[in-house]
């Protein structure tokens, strides 16, 4: 007997197009998942969806910075079973040099964007009886790093506003859970570590006891969350982090 499984449940990604978001839709597809992938980059996003294993799919383009973008999207949508919220940016900003423009745009692609989908889909009852709604967070909002002020507060703030959707949707038994990696080698490590020195990125990773995660790491803990499995977690934020923080002084 299959011990996970997501048949029959409808399924949204957004920021599919790379990444986490993409490796969990190719790994949710694979465990019979019916998807609605979204990104802003239509070739990225078509990419992902020529991976995708099954039947049923769809893609949807937009910009879930604009309001009309995020209504179309969820007016588009069947009832849903599961919502996964990865899409989002990072860039540092040291705090001296932060400007309003820095805090609204940081605030509108990792926060705003994502409670207005969810608040939208609640509206319209778009979330079914029993739906699980994932938000991607990171271990920066516990432990911050230089530079990255508004990449933390965005996230700090989605990691609060997860817990209260918990708690309001909990009569409709919806789960709200929150997952919170370190580094994950998705293009934005590679990026980053082709930008710094030689030998540089390396010096973190070796305090990763486990090492540094993969994207497929992370998407089994999303596969998890989704699947009646985990139908009594709720309000919860999943850290991982491959045992950095247990050896962090």
């Amino acid at each position: 007997m299959q011990f996970l499984t997501l048949e029959n449940k409808n399924v949204l990604i957004t920021g599919a197009s790379s990444g986490i978001g993409q490796d969990a839709a190719v790994m949710l597809s694979k465990l019979g998942a019916k998807l609605v992938i979204h990104g802003r980059n239509v070739e990225r996003l078509q990419a992902t969806f020529d991976m995708l294993e099954g039947e049923g799919h769809s893609m949807a383009i937009g910009d879930l910075t604009n309001d009309a973008d995020i209504e179309t999207l969820v007016r588009s949508l069947p009832a849903l079973n599961g919502l996964v919220n990865c899409a989002g940016i990072i860039y540092p900003h040291p705090i001296k040099f932060i400007t309003r423009a820095n805090i609204d745009e940081a605030m509108s692609a990792n926060f705003t964007s994502a409670a207005l989908l969810t608040s939208m889909c609640a509206r319209l009852k778009k979330l079914a009886r029993g739906c699980s709604i994932i938000f991607i967070s990171s271990i920066s909002t516990s432990h911050p790093y230089r530079g990255g002020a508004l990449y933390v507060s965005s996230k700090a703030a989605l990691e609060a506003f997860s817990r209260t959707v918990a708690l309001e949707l909990s009569n409709l038994k919806i789960r709200s859970n929150v997952i919170s990696p370190a580094l994950v080698k998705t293009p934005i490590f590679y990026e980053t570590k082709a930008a710094n020195p030689e030998g540089e990125m390396e010096k973190y990773e070796k305090q990763y006891p486990l090492g540094v995660g993969e994207t497929e790491d992370v998407s089994n803990m999303i596969a998890f969350l989704l699947a009646d499995n985990s139908d009594w977690v709720t309000g919860i934020n999943v850290t991982m982090d491959g045992g950095l923080l247990i050896g962090s002084k």
